[in-house]
């Protein structure tokens, strides 16, 4: 059998979750460390459970193209984690990238999401 996901600390959860999506591998993370009751803040709204985590991995998909994940800053004090990062597609860039994050019983619960992106 398998690993019991729901077993992992927090600081394993949000590993998972940066190496998953520095891969650009998005339904996987979203399966394995979102969980289904997530809620999400981000610069366009509010959004729900893995749906809104997906809708929001294709907007960041459509935005940045293929590119890159630098991730600048990552700290982790019990089930909050926060993420500073950048990135750099062909003509697209983001340089303000700054996440945070509640993990509880082996999911991300809540998050926030900010980034800017710049066209050059």
């Amino acid at each position: 059998m398998g690993e019991d996901l729901r077993l992992r600390p927090p600081a394993e959860v949000f590993d998972d979750h940066l190496r998953l999506a520095g891969e650009h591998r998005f339904d996987e993370d979203i399966e394995r460390n979102v969980s289904p009751d997530a809620v999400i803040l981000e610069r366009r709204g509010v959004f729900h459970g893995r749906d809104g985590a997906r809708h929001l991995a294709r907007l960041l998909g459509e935005e940045l193209p293929g590119a890159p994940y630098v991730y600048t800053n990552r700290l982790v004090e019990g089930r909050f984690a926060f993420l500073e990062w950048t990135s750099e597609a062909e003509h697209t860039r983001v340089r303000d990238g700054a996440d945070s994050f509640v993990i509880e019983d082996g999911w991300i619960v809540a998050q926030t999401i900010h980034y800017t992106v710049e066209e050059y």
